[in-house]
């Protein structure tokens, strides 16, 4: 029988070759550098190192349906406070929210039918 040829035996030898590694530079000349080069550093200055990061809230409610709706950054910042005033999920306070308009809406309801 004949015997195949091999396509790649004219290719040479393929070994893997380990790149060199460099020896990391310290954090010192790196910020040394940065210095000399005129480079901004990416730490946060002025206003934004001074703004607090929003609290996460996290509740366990077995709420499992979202809302999606638009507001005004003016009705996020009340939600977020009440939020934080009856230390709630955005979910309970919107449920309270609805029920006092109910309430609202069938008192004056009431008021109306009785004049």
């Amino acid at each position: 029988m004949n015997e195949r040829v091999n396509p790649l035996a004219s290719l040479g030898d393929f070994a893997v070759k380990t790149p060199e590694r460099k020896p990391r530079p310290q954090p010192e000349a790196i910020e040394q550098l940065a210095q000399e080069t005129g480079f901004p550093s990416r730490q946060p200055t002025g206003a934004k190192a001074a703004e607090p990061m929003r609290k996460q809230r996290r509740y366990t409610t077995g709420r499992n349906v979202q809302i999606p709706i638009k507001g005004t950054a003016e009705t996020r910042m009340q939600l977020e406070q009440l939020a934080d005033e009856l230390q709630e999920p955005f979910g309970e306070v919107l449920a309270r929210a609805l029920a006092a308009l109910r309430r609202e809406l069938d008192a004056s309801n009431r008021a109306a039918k009785g004049q």
